[in-house]
């Protein structure tokens, strides 16, 4: 190596150090519902396409995806066609046919939960998938099971692989999860107290943020310096009652997704691209709008299920 090439070299490495790690970018959607949905294959592809123009260093999805059958190839091929990392959550729908061994197995995942790094970061993968009996004993999620029982708990092997993961390393911590920590989870303050306590034991704050996914709504709010995001479906939100769409669209796709009738669908497929930087966590989110009759039109004004009635994922910035 000549002077020059040298002089440059430890020029850009003292650069490197004093401006701090290398950002880490990343796409994130939520329940696709990919074979569910009209139109789901199109989203799943408009999501992939505008994760590969933004060059992002890995993608994941938040769960309830799609299945592991035939007629689903198209979806796990598109999603496949990113060519960098890709990284699943399970939801609850997708235990609805499968065990999570099965349905982890079939897309790709190591397990159930599991972490992973990037840069100067690290990941951790939960699955909150699990109902409790009348005793309090935690089963997990099988061939939908779980119906009409109480559900969203954590396992306690989970919640001490938690601890432990959590320990093992020096990086800062995101979480990602299907049903979130702050408000889905029955369980959900004793894992925030597994989140705190390991802030609390590095002296800083390590365990940023959890995002999440399931209830098809979009917030973020901070508890004890820890921040949680849910991530708002990718496709629609369900109402829970008849949502008049013989007027959104025609009789044979209403025919064809049953789903639609007590739903409503978004205009556009709806994604974040998230960057952490030494500043922090932004989020910039995707704006869209309700296909008409939108629930104005209809005559619902309230929040369903006490969360935000939204069609969007809005911008957000985390400072640490």
């Amino acid at each position: 190596m000549n002077i020059r090439k040298l002089i440059f070299t430890l020029f850009s490495l003292a650069a490197l150090s004093a401006t701090g790690s290398e950002p880490v970018t990343f796409a994130i959607a939520s329940d696709f519902h990919a074979p569910d949905v009209p139109g789901g294959l199109e989203r799943v592809q408009a999501f992939v396409d505008n994760a590969k123009s933004r060059k992002v260093d890995f993608i994941i999805e938040l769960g309830d995806f799609a299945r592991l059958d035939s007629a689903s190839a198209p979806y796990r091929d598109a999603w496949n066609s990113f060519g960098g990392y890709r990284y699943h959550v399970i939801g609850n729908h997708d235990c609805d046919r499968y065990d999570k061994d099965r349905y982890a197995g079939g897309m790709g995942m190591p397990a159930p939960y599991y972490s992973f790094d990037h840069g100067d970061y690290h990941f951790v993968v939960l699955d909150n998938n699990n109902w409790a009996d009348k005793e309090g004993n935690i089963h997990p999620y099988s061939h939908g099971n779980y119906y009409g029982k109480s559900t969203d708990w954590m396992d306690a092997a989970q919640l001490e692989w938690l601890r432990r993961d959590l320990s093992s390393t020096d990086k800062k911590c995101i979480l990602f999860s299907h049903e979130s920590i702050d408000f889905r989870l029955k369980n959900g303050e004793e894992v925030r107290k597994v989140l705190e306590a390991e802030n609390a034991r590095a002296g800083r704050k390590k365990v940023v943020m959890a995002f999440s996914g399931h209830d098809h709504s979009n917030y973020y709010r901070e508890i004890n310096g820890i921040h949680y995001g849910q991530i708002n479906s990718a496709s629609y939100v369900w109402i829970g009652k008849d949502t008049k769409t013989e007027r959104r669209f025609p009789k044979e796709i209403n025919d064809r997704y049953g789903l639609m009738k007590n739903s409503m669908m978004y205009d556009r497929p709806l994604w974040a691209i998230v960057t952490l930087s030494d500043d922090g966590v932004k989020i910039e989110g995707v704006k869209g709008e309700f296909i008409p009759p939108t629930p104005e039109e209809i005559g619902i004004t309230s929040n369903v299920d006490s969360l935000p009635l939204i069609p969007s994922i809005e911008d957000f910035e985390v400072k640490y």
